[in-house]
């Protein structure tokens, strides 16, 4: 499969020795550990796109992983997905060029609200998995889903909702399992942790815990201890505490309070529960930013929203009932005897 990437992702990329001769550099949108994502118009037709300028230095020894991202990338085309409009290669760069989205993310949209309901929540929700099952259709399983890689399209009031970062997808073979350790701690499934063959219903259990996020504001699964937080996530330990669920359906309580059995998926799909037939209308944005302004602007879970950084601190922390599990912001913590497994950007 890599080969047949690489052989793929030769014949489609365009040869430029200065991209800016097609493209006038606007301005930088954000910079990653491995490369810069820049606004830029393309000079032929006025239209302004994001382009990943990913030096082919910092490829060295990760050549599969773009590989397998552009390969992914170049299969989707849905409405609800970031696509990827060409490629350029230079002699020391490569450009992915992306269509541009330039409504933000998820979380600051709610708080800038001034009007928020569960109907809204469900309307989200309802674009994400429509995307999703086109994804699982595809045999494309996203791995990374999370907040912070759910964009608006554009500032418009009603703009739609967008899916980013395929770094950690993967294209199912003929096997319906995989292995390879990814994700983000917090939103990762319980079959990961536990190191154990798992399927695409790792993303169904990654948009269960978004689900539960936008209706509440705080995160189902939490705690200042690492290893304390994955015990929670095997165990499904999670609750539907009052004040902050009073006001949610029981229709908007999908996530049952009942644990389901050790390391069984979340299974969602798009049925009348989260359609939006039931949700409630009433106006819940004071409790829910509040939430959100309160649990995710720690600089923990920004670290942990990184993938880069689960890459560098998930191998240092382990499962069990012990009381010294490190942090994500503790890389020089002692390596625990029984580690987890490293989450990774390394494929399958």
């Amino acid at each position: 499969m890599a080969r047949e990437n690489e052989e793929s992702c030769v014949s489609w990329k365009k040869q430029a020795d200065d991209i800016k001769k097609d493209f006038e550099f606007k301005e930088i949108l954000g910079t990653g550990a491995f490369s810069e994502v820049v606004m830029a118009e393309e000079r032929a037709t006025g239209r302004t796109f994001a382009i990943k300028c990913i030096p082919k230095k910092a490829l060295k020894g990760k050549e599969s992983s773009i590989e397998n991202e552009i390969a992914v990338l170049r299969r989707i085309k849905h409405e609800n997905i970031v696509a990827l409009e060409d490629i350029y290669e230079s002699s020391n760069h490569l450009y992915l060029v992306m269509q541009l989205v330039s409504g933000g993310e998820l979380f600051d949209r709610i708080v800038e609200k001034g009007f928020y309901t569960e109907k809204d929540a469900s309307t989200l929700i309802r674009q994400v998995l429509d995307a999703v099952q086109y994804l699982h259709k595809m045999s494309i399983v996203h791995r990374d889903l999370k907040p912070e890689n759910l964009l608006y399209f554009s500032p418009a009031k009603e703009s739609k909702i967008m899916i980013s970062d395929f770094g950690l997808s993967k294209m199912e073979g003929t096997g319906d399992v995989m292995s390879t350790a990814c994700g983000t701690p917090g939103y990762v499934a319980p079959e990961v942790l536990a190191q154990k063959p798992y399927s695409k219903a790792v993303d169904c259990w990654s948009i269960g815990v978004i689900s539960y996020i936008l209706l509440c504001g705080y995160p189902p699964f939490y705690d200042e201890n690492d290893s304390r937080l994955f015990e929670q996530i095997l165990k499904a330990e999670y609750e539907f505490d009052s004040p902050y669920w009073d006001d949610i359906s029981d229709s908007g309580t999908f996530l049952s309070p009942t644990p389901p059995p050790p390391l069984l998926s979340l299974s969602l799909s798009l049925s009348r529960r989260i359609a939006g037939d039931t949700a409630l209308n009433k106006n819940i944005h004071e409790s829910v930013s509040a939430q959100i302004r309160k649990n995710f602007a720690k600089s923990k879970w920004r670290q942990a929203f990184n993938a880069t950084a689960v890459v560098r601190h998930m191998r240092r922390l382990h499962l069990g009932s012990s009381q010294e599990g490190s942090s994500l912001n503790t890389p020089s913590s002692p390596a625990p005897s029984n580690p987890l497994p490293e989450l990774t950007s390394r494929k399958d």
